[in-house]
């Protein structure tokens, strides 16, 4: 895990940058709250929603960024007043909460933008409850939310704007499907019964900090599809929780709330939430548990025991994520996997094909963006594996069919990148057997998607490196069959 995430490799440093820039928004967002003369809870709530706002907006380009920005306060405010109303019915309430969650979860249907959307307006219901907000704060909490996504949006796309110089993200859609067969139906459905059973077990455990489980429910449906997914990110937020519980008993109980300790740690836990959120769940939970460790530190209510019990509640949270994805119109692992294998493959075709018609001399004829959209098709595909390579998972024999399949489908994107890498070079020219190559990689995609044979072809060794990486290529496809065509009940199926 530690060589995970201090050896993973960072391209342009933009980890490195979006973390620093996190702590620069972040921090800018408080020190404006508090020149406005807002109290501890009206810059803890600032903070936490330029926190959201920093890292939750995900477009594809920067325009979108901005406008999914502008519209968060436009979900939030409604949501923080109908907590603040609500907070002496419990009842009430509670059925808000749920309304919330389920909301939130079903807005993903709309892409990167509802997304960004839901996450804020259920954080903006939990920091209510975090902070027992009340209808006579809201003024201040509402100049509060309203200054600090001012603020990271002012460093965003102001101070620090480096994705004005990337290409635009691409961020593959979710399997499709139309009612209950839609993957955001059937997570928004479960993720309000999860969410409904860590709020009635959470309320048994501590009737003041029952939110901990709800918000453990929802973080844990956050960025998976399948059952399995969702098993393992609730695996790893408990795991997370146990080593931030045991740093923040050493850093945060003994600070007692020191103004500049818990600034100089609290802005340490903003960037390595950032930092390590693309590369290890587990590392990311710890610093969030360090960090609201230190914010509790800030109020005055931390000890050793309010660990114990966010601990607790975490498992709690946990359990009803995993109960729901387990009972409730479940989604295997298998069906989603072989939706984004499937797309990555078509998109492999779509590469080659394009970078043949370049080599071809067609105008227009670029396959970089393709090329883009498959390195974030195989990342999707990589985590909709990983509950089959996970550790702790009992059959080896779908490990290893499983790890087989991720070597192969990083082979062909291998081949693919060399491909355009010599498609690139103005001297580069296409001949038929690029062409032939080209086709009989479009036949074994197609034979892979619809279930058909592959013949499996050996080539002589080419000297043309376009040549050369399409045979590679071909042979990878050729590869795959086996393990993608495994039986029912087999190592890749059934999880």
């Amino acid at each position: 895990m530690l060589k995970r995430v201090f050896m993973a490799p960072d391209p342009g440093r933009t980890r490195l940058r979006f973390a620093a820039r996190a702590v620069l928004g972040i921090g800018l967002a408080v020190v404006v709250c508090g020149l406005a003369g807002h109290s501890l809870t009206g810059a803890v709530t600032g903070g936490l929603a330029a926190l959201l706002a920093l890292f939750t907006v995900t477009d594809p380009t920067v325009r979108g960024q901005a406008v999914t920005t502008a519209l968060l306060p436009a979900v939030g405010l409604p949501v923080l007043a109908a907590a603040a109303v609500l907070h002496d019915h419990p009842v009430a309430r509670d059925l808000t909460f749920l309304a919330v969650v389920g909301l939130g979860v079903y807005a993903r249907r709309w892409g990167p933008r509802g997304h960004s959307l839901g996450v804020f307006a259920f954080m903006t219901y939990f920091v209510a409850q975090f902070l027992h907000a009340r209808t006579g704060q809201l003024p201040e909490l509402y100049a509060s939310v309203l200054l600090s996504v001012l603020a990271a949006a002012a460093v965003r796309f102001g101070l620090w704007c480096y994705e004005r110089r990337l290409p635009p993200a691409v961020v593959p859609a979710p399997p499709g499907g139309t009612g209950l067969a839609r993957v955001t139906t059937r997570q928004a459905v479960q993720a309000t019964a999860g969410a409904g059973f860590a709020l009635v077990v959470g309320q048994l455990v501590s009737g003041q900090r029952w939110y901990w489980a709800v918000g453990a429910t929802w973080w844990v449906f956050v960025n998976t599809t399948s059952r399995g997914e969702t098993l393992v990110r609730g695996f790893r937020r408990v795991l997370g929780t146990v080593i931030g519980i045991g740093l923040a008993l050493f850093v945060a109980v003994p600070a007692h709330g020191d103004g500049l300790v818990t600034a100089l740690v609290v802005a340490v836990c903003v960037f390595g939430i950032f930092y390590t959120a693309a590369v290890s769940y587990t590392w990311m939970m710890l610093w969030v548990t360090v960090l609201a460790a230190m914010l509790y530190g800030l109020l005055g209510v931390l000890t050793p025991g309010l660990l114990a019990l966010r601990l607790v509640e975490t498992g709690v949270g946990a359990l009803g994520a995993a109960l729901a994805v387990a009972f409730v119109l479940p989604v295997t692992t298998h069906s989603v996997t072989d939706a984004w294998i499937q797309r990555a493959l078509r998109c492999v075709h779509a590469c080659t094909a394009e970078t043949a018609a370049r080599l071809a001399g067609t105008p227009g004829a670029d396959p970089a963006p393709l090329v883009a959209e498959l390195e974030q098709l195989l990342a999707r595909v990589r985590l909709s594996v990983a509950p089959l390579v996970h550790p702790l998972h009992p059959m080896h024999g779908r490990k290893r069919r499983a790890r087989r399949v991720l070597d192969l489908l990083d082979d062909c994107a291998r081949e693919v990148r060399g491909l355009v890498a010599v498609a690139a070079d103005p001297e580069a020219s296409h001949d038929a057997r690029l062409a032939a190559a080209c086709r009989r990689v479009e036949i074994a995609v197609e034979a892979l998607t619809g279930g058909r044979d592959i013949a499996v072809r050996t080539a002589p060794a080419a000297k043309e490196p376009a040549l050369a990486h399409l045979h590679g290529l071909e042979r990878a496809l050729a590869e795959l069959a086996a393990p993608l065509r495994a039986p029912s009940g087999s190592p890749l199926v059934g999880t």
